[in-house]
């Protein structure tokens, strides 16, 4: 068998590392001229980390992140409202990594090199089209001198991310990702650690939140910490943004007044905002869930399938999941369409659950109940909002989002079936 992935962020490399583990041929054909690490922090759950240390990364995931330890949310005032352990405190079997998300990719990059060779991953290949057949798909895609390159697979795997080319072909009126009229400001800052070094904060509501947690071991070891922040606002229906991109560069004076005054005892917001070297901005967006996922031999990965609000630390420990998941499925099936169609029943409704959740603020609804009930304070949380409340919301979250310890712990591996005892 012989697969085809569009696509060289987290999800395609991620694919391509599942797949030959399951002794099935890869190419890797990405837009870009060069694979660079860019972007800042992201969270990796555990259900996510199960599946790189089942690839065999769990060392080099430790060695360049931060083991979360604790997550914690408060109001706008920095009043604690929830605090719950995390990773192997919270009883998992794996940790919970926070890392900056372009050397996640660096290292499924370094990865994919070392075990497929450096030429089955094809740079400056900007996908065009695809065509199914009964028994294989082809891509098109242009090179940057005007080159068109046709490509032949059993599978072709669009992983090309939100703005996927190749799910435009299947969903022409689909449109633009859709936006909540919220605004993302993104940056890392490093400053003196908070709460231990392992914490994950996320403060506010809706309207006004600030999320930040460390990602870099090597500040730690120097009794720093490398802290990755997103500030986020709302705007009025009214407001026009520019197209979502991780990498356009931000203006702090658009954000920074509306958190002048968060100054907690534990943590300068303002003067972590300032510390910033550049701010990304990008506005909050995600595409309705889609019917399907397969289309004969081609079948949609990561964002291009499942584009959410990055609520709940699932964007790309969602995309790894699904990479595993079809790797299982494709070398568990001898009949590569009953596989394709094992991987969308199993993927695609789970998938479609956590975006209608994040369009709901998911487990951090917990801020908003807390802003509308006390909105300017409290003397004791249990007088605005009670443990078993606050433990049921998080609890159903877990459950939607496929990371409830005991569940998780229970679950049968996704290892390919070939790969098993290797």
């Amino acid at each position: 068998m012989h697969v085809i992935v569009i696509g060289g962020g987290i999800g395609g490399l991620a694919a391509a590392l599942s797949l030959h583990a399951a002794g099935i041929e890869v190419d890797v054909y990405e837009s870009v001229a060069e694979l660079k690490p860019l972007g800042v922090g992201i969270n990796v759950l555990p259900h996510a980390v199960r599946e790189l240390t089942e690839l065999g990364l769990a060392e080099r995931l430790a060695a360049n992140a931060i083991a979360t330890e604790a997550l914690v949310y408060t109001n706008r005032l920095g009043q604690e409202i929830w605090r719950e352990p995390r990773g192997q405190l919270a009883g998992y079997k794996w940790p919970q990594f926070s890392i900056h998300r372009g050397l996640l990719q660096m290292l499924l990059l370094e990865a994919v090199i070392e075990r497929l060779g450096r030429g089955r991953v094809h740079v400056a290949h900007a996908a065009e089209r695809v065509e199914s057949s009964e028994n294989y798909a082809e891509a098109w895609l242009r090179k940057p001198n005007g080159e068109s390159v046709r490509v032949r697979g059993d599978v072709v795997i669009a992983a090309d991310g939100i703005h996927s080319v190749l799910r435009s072909q299947f969903y022409p009126n689909e449109g633009q990702p859709i936006w909540n009229k919220r605004v993302l400001w993104r940056a890392v800052t490093e400053s003196e650690p908070f709460w231990g070094g392992r914490t994950m904060i996320m403060s506010g509501y809706q309207d006004e939140k600030f999320v930040c947690y460390p990602i870099s071991p090597e500040h730690a070891q120097r009794g720093r910490s490398l802290i990755n922040w997103i500030a986020e606002l709302r705007f009025p229906e009214s407001k026009a943004w520019r197209r979502e991109d991780w990498n356009r560069h931000g203006e702090v004076a658009d954000f920074l007044p509306r958190f002048e005054d968060w100054k907690f005892p534990w943590l300068d917001v303002p003067k972590l905002i300032r510390g910033a070297a550049q701010v990304f901005e990008y506005p909050l967006v995600d595409r309705d869930p889609a019917p399907s996922w397969v289309f004969g031999r081609v079948t949609l990965l990561g964002d291009a399938a499942h584009p959410m609000y990055p609520i709940g630390s699932n964007g790309a420990s969602q995309a790894i999941l699904d990479a595993r998941t079809l790797a299982y499925e494709l070398s568990a099936n001898a009949d590569i369409d009953r596989a394709l169609a094992a991987y969308d029943e199993a993927r695609r409704p789970a998938t479609s659950k956590i975006v209608l959740a994040n369009r709901q603020n998911g487990p951090e609804e917990v801020m908003q109940t807390v802003h509308d009930r006390a909105p300017t304070g409290f003397t004791n949380i249990d007088d605005v909002i009670s443990k078993e409340e606050l433990e049921a919301v998080h609890k159903r979250y877990k459950l939607i989002a496929g990371f409830d310890c005991e569940t998780l712990n229970n679950r049968p591996s996704l290892q390919p079936v070939t790969a098993r005892g290797t």
